[in-house]
């Protein structure tokens, strides 16, 4: 189950963000910088608004990673009531240092360190962060003029960040500039939470206060814990598609063909010791044919997206060397026949550099037909946040 956390300057925003269904309320101050904190005051108010009904978080604002600062900081903010406690690995410092003298608090609130996409994160300290028994890890934009998180991290290197997150144990986030159609490709890496601010604004950007309908449109776009189905063992990448035209709200006699022509990656393929020396390119042609909502699509959550079957190409292609195109092929379509909406996958792909012209296979698969054990997602024992 993924989480939304939505970051709130006030209590007043704390209040809209409970109401439209946020999961976690994060006070920050966003005029102050990435991780700009809120009075201690304010954050003790926004505690008593939202009154036990959510976990609330808060940031501990730009400080250097000075051991001192930071633990006086951290201690004072903790003492607000507060449920996780962010704070930023920004360049500098000695942050071996910092993690040390922070980390007795993990006894009275949740720590999550936050690194930055756009600041060259040193995603080794990942290991650190467990050993100080820190609740998580969490990546972010500093700069928020400077790009969504996906213009400075592919989805392939945001999969290998949560799987690292897993093996250690350590909740993961992802937040930076997020926009509604960054969603459902970020719901394919089942991290622990997503984090908005500017989403939830007006038109005045993240500076301008947090907007009810906005707040809701991202709320639907995350399957919320209400659904119960996670718990009771459903596949995440499953529940999360439905946060896109529920079953029962589609028509399976009425189909769409979503689909991605000419996408070319490098990757290591084929059963010759020479392909698995270096990479060659490779092309998909992927058909989706998706079970249509009964009304017209006007949002959304009405839409099959063509990010989902591109990411999903690129994250298998991340994974490792694959024999066979076959092999290949087979997974990408039982990736796909997870998702409720779609109903059938036709799928190419074609070798580009073999030196014999162009060769692949074609297949096209059901979710009768698909090999589903082949894409069985790696699950995380750990808890949600």
């Amino acid at each position: 189950m993924t989480w939304f956390l939505a970051s709130v300057r006030d209590p007043g925003e704390a209040a809209i963000a409970l109401a439209g269904g946020a999961d976690i309320i994060d006070c920050k101050e966003p005029s102050a910088g990435a991780l700009g904190a809120v009075a201690p005051e304010v954050v003790r108010a926004c505690v008593a608004e939202i009154g036990g009904a959510r976990p609330v978080s808060a940031v501990l604002g730009d400080l250097p990673l000075e051991a001192e600062t930071l633990r006086r900081a951290a201690e004072t903010i903790a003492a607000t009531g507060i449920d996780y406690l962010k704070f930023g690995l920004f360049p500098g410092g000695d942050v071996e240092a910092a993690l040390a003298a922070l980390a007795p608090l993990s006894a009275v609130t949740k720590l999550v360190a936050v690194f930055f996409a756009d600041h060259r994160p040193d995603l080794s300290l990942l290991p650190l962060l467990a050993e100080h028994r820190f609740a998580g890890a969490m990546l972010d934009t500093a700069g928020k003029s400077g790009g969504r998180l996906l213009d400075h991290m592919d989805i392939a290197r945001l999969g290998r960040f949560v799987a690292e997150c897993r093996r250690h144990r350590l909740l993961c986030g992802l937040a930076g500039a997020l926009e509604p159609p960054d969603i459902p490709r970020l719901l394919l890496l089942a991290p622990d939470f997503l984090g908005f601010r500017g989403a939830l604004c007006g038109a005045g950007g993240r500076a301008s206060a947090i907007d009810l309908e906005n707040v809701r449109l991202v709320r639907g776009l995350i399957p919320g814990s209400e659904a119960g189905e996670a718990r009771a063992g459903v596949d995440f990448r499953l529940l999360a598609a439905r946060g896109y035209a529920p079953l029962e709200e589609s028509d399976p006699a009425l189909t769409d063909r979503v689909h991605l022509r000419d996408f070319v990656l490098p990757m290591t393929i084929g059963v010759y010791a020479h392909e698995r020396a270096r990479p060659q390119r490779v092309r998909f042609a992927v058909t989706a044919i998706i079970a249509r909502p009964r009304r017209p699509a006007a949002e959304l959550r009405d839409i099959f997206s063509y990010d989902v079957i591109s990411d999903t190409i690129r994250m298998l292609a991340d994974a490792g060397h694959i024999g066979l195109v076959e092999t290949l092929a087979e997974r990408i379509a039982a990736r796909l026949l997870l998702h409720p909406m779609v109903m059938k996958v036709e799928i190419c792909v074609e070798k580009l550099e073999t030196g014999n012209g162009i060769v692949g296979v074609t297949m096209v698969r059901t979710r009768e037909t698909a090999s589903l054990a082949i894409a069985s997602p790696a699950r995380f024992a750990g808890g949600n946040p």
